[in-house]
């Protein structure tokens, strides 16, 4: 048996174990009052060493819920070194950034703020400024018993996130039984989605962002970050990623974790070639794009700006 059988057997008794494509819920259990706190403080610079960066500047919630950059721009104009993700129904994932460091959104609010190169700022700093605005300090009172805290902070802003999923796409509804949301092309695309076995990793509720895999696993990518060995120190942790998620993916270019792809059939091709080491036509290549496209969902509410 060959390496690429051997690779596919493992992944499908996987699928199996996550599920297939599945619709995503129309709501979740939130405490709106916490994620209203939340909101404010995603859409507050305060959270930045210079008042000037804030969640919603790297996720842009009218614009597919990242920032259309390559790399995003942190305080001082400082360029990171990662593609920001959509924060769309980040609460379904797994695991959070693209090496899975952070277990769940809760701990992902953490990282950005203290990171030199995105917000700067110092978790037990942004405590203070907060303590210290009378607004925001009634507010934590109202809703922590212990008011301002970090972990408070944390709370809120993963409870604001819980409300940014995306439900009833054109294809959630073909899954739910309208055959006709969705083009003929588009499903064709969902067709050989599966076949081809892009369905291996991309599959759950989320389509993808249920498990690791190793980018360029036929052909060497020269990705220059070293993904899951960051943190592990494990040789076959080199190269590994979180899978992302597919919802919305119309929306959210550039594409791959260090955004070298500009376009779905870009990435469509290379992912292909790359990961699932086979070709595909012209033509099979316009119908999965045109399944992908069928995965941008309703925007909610509560992503809307604050004034």
């Amino acid at each position: 048996m060959g390496k690429r059988s051997v690779w596919l057997l493992a992944m499908v008794f996987m699928l199996g174990y996550a599920g297939a494509i599945r619709p995503l819920p129309e709501t979740l259990d939130v405490d709106m009052k916490k994620a209203a706190l939340g909101k404010s403080l995603f859409f507050d610079p305060i959270l930045s060493r210079d008042n000037t960066v804030s969640c919603a500047t790297c996720h842009d919630l009218q614009y597919g819920g990242d920032d259309g950059m390559k790399f995003s721009f942190g305080i001082n104009g400082e360029e990171g070194t990662i593609n920001a993700p959509t924060v769309y129904n980040a609460v379904f994932n797994f695991r959070q950034f693209w090496d899975g460091r952070a277990k769940d959104i809760k701990e992902q609010t953490y990282g950005p703020i203290e990171n030199p190169v995105e917000m700067g700022e110092k978790l037990s700093h942004v405590v203070e400024k907060l303590k210290a605005d009378r607004h925001y300090r009634t507010w934590f009172e109202r809703l922590y018993p212990d008011g301002v805290t970090a972990d408070a902070i944390a709370d809120s802003i993963a409870e604001y996130e819980k409300t940014l999923i995306t439900p009833d796409s054109p294809f959630d509804r073909y899954l739910k039984g309208d055959k006709s949301a969705i083009s003929k092309q588009a499903e064709e695309g969902y067709r050989l989605f599966e076949e081809k076995g892009c369905v291996i990793c991309h599959n759950g509720q989320n389509i993808g962002g249920n498990l690791y895999n190793k980018f360029g696993i036929y052909k060497d990518l020269n990705s220059t970050s070293l993904g899951r060995y960051a943190i592990t120190k494990r040789e076959e942790d080199k190269y590994v990623f979180k899978v992302p998620s597919l919802r919305n993916v119309a929306l959210t270019a550039p594409y791959m974790h260090d955004g070298r792809v500009k376009t779905l059939h870009e990435a469509v091709m290379l992912m292909s070639q790359y990961q699932l080491g086979r070709y595909m036509k012209p033509e099979e290549i316009d119908a999965i794009v045109a399944f992908l496209q069928s995965l941008t969902g309703r925007v909610p509410k509560t992503a809307e700006k604050i004034p």
